[in-house]
């Protein structure tokens, strides 16, 4: 099982290769603005029925948390929820990327339930230049909404978002049951370490002929063939040390500068 990053570069994956689970970590931070100010809609992406082809799956719907004293969110992590227009939705908690696949009708309510909640329009609610505040972030379109301390703030996205939770939706409204999230690829995210304790030879391609990323530096390899990855764990590769966090790729991704 891999150790995955949550928030660094990576590349488009397969959910239905059948590979074994990734495990996520989670760093990062941000920042955010105030006060509402609402921007020209964006184009809502539920007017038409929803996609099955996977060749036109696209991303429709997102939600992540970033900043806080932990530092979610950070380069490299995986978003908490993304939906697509396939009905197929990745969600990451505790550790684990699980997928989940609507109907087309349950779809369009969470769809439709997201523009009630204003979130086909940009804004961004709560108290500016806050240290260490939690920022909630909804992509929808090309809509963004940031929600600054969103336990304190009355914004009708926060409450949508418990719509959000596949624990919450009916066996009815689901296709299958959840699986694990299986992606052909994965972005390998590494960062120079010489003070590593334990060190083991890097198998795969070298890993600083990456591309540059924030977070580090990043390469794509198939899933199937990376090496389990500690935090405690350095690997050398072409004469250096580098400690290495692995990041599954999610659907639409296909390179390190997919990943957001």
């Amino acid at each position: 099982m891999l150790t995955l990053a949550c928030a660094s570069a990576l590349t488009a994956c397969d959910g239905d290769s059948g590979k074994p689970p990734h495990s996520l970590g989670s760093p990062g931070s941000p920042s955010g603005s105030s006060a509402s100010t609402p921007a020209a809609p964006a184009p809502s992406p539920t007017t038409a029925s929803p996609a099955t082809d996977p060749a036109a799956e696209r991303l429709v719907l997102r939600w992540r948390e970033t900043g806080g004293f932990a530092g979610k969110g950070g380069p490299g992590t995986l978003p908490e929820f993304s939906l697509y227009s396939t009905g197929r939705a990745v969600v990451a908690s505790e550790g684990k990327a699980t997928e989940y696949r609507l109907k087309p009708e349950a779809l369009q309510r969470l769809l439709d339930g997201a523009r009630a909640a204003g979130l086909a329009r940009s804004h961004t609610s709560g108290p500016g230049r806050v240290m260490d505040a939690i920022v909630l972030e909804f992509t929808m379109g090309r809509a963004t909404t940031k929600i600054i301390q969103p336990e304190a703030q009355s914004d009708p996205a926060v409450r949508f978002r418990e719509r959000l939770d596949p624990r919450r939706w009916p066996p009815g409204d689901l296709v299958s049951p959840g699986r694990p999230y299986a992606p052909a690829k994965v972005a390998v995210l590494s960062v120079e370490n010489p003070g590593a304790g334990t060190v083991k030879k890097w198998p795969l391609a070298p890993l600083g002929k990456g591309e540059r990323v924030p977070g580090g530096v990043c390469t794509l390899a198939p899933a199937s063939g990376v090496p389990a990855a500690r935090p405690d764990v350095g690997w050398r590769s072409q004469g250096r040390t580098y400690t290495v966090r692995v990041r599954p790729l999610l659907p639409g991704e296909s390179s390190c500068r997919d990943i957001p």
